[in-house]
């Protein structure tokens, strides 16, 4: 009993170094035999591909030769030869002196689809079976058919058909070349390197022209076994559906053809697969309790380099967007000033226009533009986070009600539109032309993103947080939140495409016109918001699509009814006005424009000479209207000076890089009003008013 003690602890030892030595020698053995199998199948894959290349131009050299005979037709037909004695053609002519290779018929049809002339006693095939439609094509384009039973040689066949024009140059008729099926398989069946190779030739809708594959395969995420190279248009790929196949791919774009060559994994690994066998026998004893503690420990550490990885991603994305952000907001500032002058100019100069006249029709068209300028430069500031708004407590629900409503009425052909609502009354505080942008800008990229059609499915709720949360896109502290989904069933959001997805002016789309700011103005709404966006997609599942979910803090605060305006532009009475500019342009546009208001204007380009006035003279002047960003001093220092000898003074503060850091800073020191550049005439005219007239007398 003594002698056996000694022995316990090495037991342990032992079937630790037989379980590492078992795991060794499986982990070397998977890897061999996984790179031999790799190689297997490249090698196939790469007689495959030299195979595809081959056939496929086989397959072009042969139709450019039919498309050659066709033309020469066609240039007869041009020049009178065979015009108007089609009857010629009958009797053999064409195949014996055109000698079109690899065509069986030709017919000659006008363009009422009636038979001048044939070949043949052959029925041409139905010329609605051809794509591209006879009638779009061009004289370049060629047109491939349906198959059809051709009832002179009892195969099936297909046809290829050119225009020719008549005297005038106008359409004529077409014409159509019958060649066999059989042909566009060209030397496959000498060529095909085993019993379960397969090959088909397909239109470009999908139709089989010839061969033995019912449909096209669909290969976008197959996994790609032969890097790309220059000779080759298409990877040579592993797809798995049901039965695993190696499929090389080619196309004929000029004609919009392809031909896809097929072979069974199962067949192409017999001799990989016999050895494997003999490998694997050896190792297959393994240590349950040791592989499922590495297992544990492994998804573990999984785990925690996944969150260390998606923090470190989203922080990333955050820095990128807040820099760009920064840059944004200061191209717009400066493209504000420059703007302002092109609008306050433009209006003044279009009060003195005659209605009606050519003068008062170009500068309408002058303030369209600056004004669709304005709108874009408050999509960039949105972004930046940088635009002089409005926060109010306002319902969502009538917002996104808004935004279907327009929807509703212009869906292209295919969209169906969903919506569950399940928040009702939910309040929120901010801009709600903001919220109504954003949700618009998330439809509209739903809707581009199914060109097919589909389904937009638009949804709200409550979501309760009790910790903090990371979405895909920012960071939600514990709080009550909006929750508002809108989702696509289009292709769905490429990995490397998420980390760029909320960029200015980055767009996957070119064949759309904008300006590339949709995404980007969300992620500005919604941050302003302090809220954050949670996207969700599989890219290359069916129908997968993409999942915006837009976070808004819900607000608890009571609705504030907005005051109603006069639609009436009112005017000064004489009241001495001061204005603090960097820019001379604009003092001397807001001199003009206020004089005529009948207000008296003072401008100043330097702040501290303004602020110097002031202490002169405080009883001088009724109101102060300043810009915020300037060199020597910011508006709203200026303001904080002022007050310290002109405490009452009214402060109109107008700038266009701001938010609401800009309001409470400008709370703070005393501003009476905020607003935004550029200004319009009558927007102007009524926040003096109301300005001037909340002050009391004295």
């Amino acid at each position: 009993m003594t002698d056996s003690l000694p022995l316990r602890p090495a037991l342990p030892r032992i079937w630790l170094v037989a379980g590492l030595a078992a795991l060794s020698l499986i982990i070397v053995t998977a890897a061999s035999l996984w790179h031999l199998r790799r190689e297997a199948l490249t090698s196939q894959a790469r007689e495959l591909s030299v195979l595809s290349l081959a056939l496929t131009d086989e397959l072009g050299r042969g139709l450019e030769s039919v498309e050659i005979g066709l033309q020469a037709v066609r240039l007869e037909l041009r020049i009178g030869e065979l015009l108007p004695e089609f009857g010629e053609i009958v009797g053999n002519r064409y195949p014996h002196e055109l000698k079109l290779p690899l065509a069986s018929q030709l017919w000659i049809i006008d363009r009422q689809g009636r038979l001048l002339a044939a070949s043949s006693p052959a029925l041409a095939p139905d010329p609605s079976s051809f794509l591209p439609g006879l009638t779009s094509l061009s004289d370049t384009d060629t047109a491939l058919s349906l198959p059809f039973p051709n009832m002179t040689s009892g195969e099936p066949s297909v046809a290829l058909a050119v225009r020719y024009n008549d005297h005038e140059g106008a359409l004529g008729g077409w014409l159509i070349a019958a060649l066999p099926v059989e042909a566009l398989r060209g030397a496959f069946s000498k060529a095909s390197p085993t019993a379960d190779a397969r090959m088909a030739v397909f239109r470009a809708d999908g139709v089989r022209l010839a061969g033995s594959l019912l449909h096209l395969p669909d290969i976008g995420v197959a996994e790609t076994l032969q890097p790309p190279g220059p000779e080759r248009h298409h990877d040579v790929r592993l797809l798995s559906d049901g039965r695993e196949r190696l499929i090389a791919e080619r196309t004929l774009p000029r004609l919009g053809l392809t031909l896809v060559l097929t072979r069974d994994v199962e067949a192409a690994l017999e001799p990989w697969r016999d050895v494997a066998l003999f490998a694997s026998s050896g190792v297959m004893l393994l240590l349950a309790g040791l592989a499922a503690a590495a297992h544990r420990i492994a998804r573990a550490e999984q785990r925690r380099q996944d969150s260390q990885a998606a923090l470190q991603t989203q922080l990333s994305r955050t820095n990128r967007l807040e820099s760009l952000g920064t840059l944004a907001g200061g191209v717009a500032h400066d493209f504000n000033n420059v703007l302002a002058a092109v609008l306050g100019y433009a209006e003044m100069a279009r009060q003195g226009a005659v209605d009606g006249s050519r003068q008062a029709r170009q500068l309408d068209q002058v303030l369209r533009a600056a004004l669709r300028g304005k709108s874009l430069v408050e999509r960039i500031l949105s972004f930046s986070r940088s635009g002089a708004r409005s926060a109010t407590v306002f319902e969502v629900q009538p917002i996104i009600d808004e935004v279907l409503g327009l929807l509703a009425a212009s869906l292209r052909h295919g969209v169906v539109l969903e919506s569950r609502f399940e928040a009702p009354g939910l309040r929120l505080r901010g801009d709600p032309t903001q919220v109504f942008e954003a949700v618009m800008n998330l439809c509209t990229n739903a809707m581009q993103a199914m060109p097919d059609g589909g389904t937009l499915a638009v949804s709200t709720g409550r979501r309760t947080l009790r910790e903090p949360q990371a979405v895909s896109h920012g960071q939600l502290e514990p709080g009550d939140y909006l929750a508002l989904s809108v989702a696509d069933e289009g292709e769905g959001i490429a990995a490397e495409v998420m980390d760029h997805l909320f960029e200015p002016f980055f767009t996957t789309r070119r064949e759309h016109a904008g300006t590339g700011l949709g995404l980007a103005v969300v992620h500005g709404v919604v941050a302003e918001f302090g809220g954050a966006i949670d996207v969700q997609s599989t890219p290359g599942a069916p129908r997968a699509g993409a999942r915006f979910t837009l976070y808004l803090p819900e607000s608890h605060d009571a609705l504030v009814l907005e005051a109603a305006t006069s639609a009436d532009t009112p005017t000064g009475r004489g009241q001495t006005l001061m204005i603090v500019d960097d820019e001379p342009a604009l003092v001397e546009l807001a001199e003009e424009l206020l004089a005529e208001l009948g207000y008296e204007p003072i401008g100043y380009t330097d702040p501290k000479a303004a602020l110097t006035a002031l202490r002169d003279e405080p009883g001088r002047y009724d109101a102060l209207l300043t810009d915020e960003v300037m060199p020597a001093m910011t508006g709203t220092q200026l303001t904080e000076a002022l007050r310290a000898f002109a405490p009452q003074l009214p402060v109109l503060l107008i700038s266009g890089y701001g938010g609401p850091q800009l309001a409470a800073r400008a709370a703070a020191v005393g501003v009476t009003r905020v607003l935004a550049k550029p200004l319009q005439r009558a927007e102007l005219a009524q926040a003096l008013d109301q300005l001037l007239t909340s002050v009391k007398p004295g």
